[in-house]
């Protein structure tokens, strides 16, 4: 190990062991693993001593003492980098980070492909009622097959709110069971979005038209509640909502409500307000709710994948390179900066 070690900091969540091994054939890189139920003051030696910090970025599962906030900051004067774990960083406050000459990196496109895959077999689980004819052959004899009755999902139409990395994947797959698919995403333009899949459309007309909406966007100040009362009132009837995006971009209770007036024929819900949601959830209570728990994501390649990527990022921060996942990039200028008072070289683009 380096008399003088770049210091990288996590807490002990679960993480596939490819971060803490590739990170581990640096020299002069070390890994500080802090206990989240632990003694406090030793978690903030450890960050104020932290180059890199390498946050959960699912908001309930780290104490909010731990997020990336002005407070955190403050106390980590060497500290150049914030990673988030996953492609989210709800826990991350990025203008404070700028601010303070941060930058923030996350891990986006790193399980794309497995998410994906969940937003289609949720498709298919409420189409095809695989969840009610499961809980329904366990508790009960003497129904007719009849009254479980599902739909094909080819030939139907499918609407993406967001056509980044997993909507591109769920787009192809839906094209490959014969899906007719539309997206809505401002910051692609109708030829990108073509040649990722899909045919652009207004939002309106997204919801107007769509058999399935499935959500893919991000959790912003723009997005956060943008899936209202209003807007289910909009979709068409019948229509199955998916959303493995994040929670608080719907509203729960609008859906519960879409759902139990027939609005809605069904929907496939990953994330949630708080995760995991109460037992007594409105939601958990409907037969046509297909729930999980934030692990739309959560597959053994995924998270390998997820753990290798973001440890090879921070090492390339480390050796000076610019990030590939960088958040914001506005703050290049003052990180260049700092990072060369810091770390004693400059920034290498």
């Amino acid at each position: 190990m380096s008399a003088n070690p770049k210091i990288v900091v996590r807490f002990n969540l679960w993480c596939d062991p490819a971060f803490g091994e590739r990170l581990a054939r640096e020299a002069d890189i070390e890994l500080r693993v802090c206990d989240r139920e632990g003694p406090d003051n030793r978690a903030w030696s450890d960050l104020a001593a932290a180059h890199v910090y390498h946050v959960s970025s699912a908001k309930d599962e780290l104490p909010r003492r731990w997020f990336a906030t002005v407070e955190l900051l403050q106390n980590c004067p060497k500290l150049l980098c914030v990673s988030a774990s996953g492609a989210g960083y709800d826990t991350v406050d990025v203008a404070a980070c700028t601010k303070a000459g941060v930058i923030v990196v996350n891990q986006s496109g790193g399980n794309a492909q497995a998410v994906a895959e969940h937003a289609i077999g949720m498709m298919l689980a409420v189409s095809k009622r695989i969840g009610e004819s499961d809980r329904r052959l366990r508790r009960e004899r003497g129904f007719a097959r009849e009254e479980l009755m599902g739909r094909d999902i080819s030939g139907k139409v499918l609407g993406l709110v967001g056509i980044g990395h997993v909507g591109t994947r769920v787009a192809h797959l839906a094209n490959a069971f014969g899906m007719t698919v539309l997206a809505f995403d401002p910051y692609l333009s109708a030829e990108e979005i073509a040649r990722r899949g899909a045919r652009s459309v207004t939002m309106n007309e997204l919801f107007e038209q769509s058999d399935f909406v499935s959500i893919h966007c991000p959790r912003t100040s723009e997005t956060l509640g943008m899936i209202d009362a209003r807007a289910f009132a909009r979709m068409k009837k019948g229509a199955v909502f998916v959303t493995t995006a994040r929670g608080g971009i719907h509203d729960e209770a609008a859906l519960f409500e879409a759902l139990q007036s027939g609005r809605l024929s069904g929907a496939g819900v990953d994330v949630w307000d708080k995760e995991p949601p109460p037992l007594e959830h409105q939601l958990l209570t409907l037969e046509n709710v297909i729930a999980t728990f934030h692990t739309a994501g959560v597959t053994v390649e995924a998270r390998r994948n997820m753990a290798a990527i973001a440890a090879e990022q921070i090492v390339g921060v480390l050796k000076g390179g610019r990030p590939p996942r960088l958040i914001n990039p506005e703050v290049w200028p003052a990180y260049r900066a700092r990072f060369e008072a810091i770390v004693g070289f400059p920034v290498q683009v």
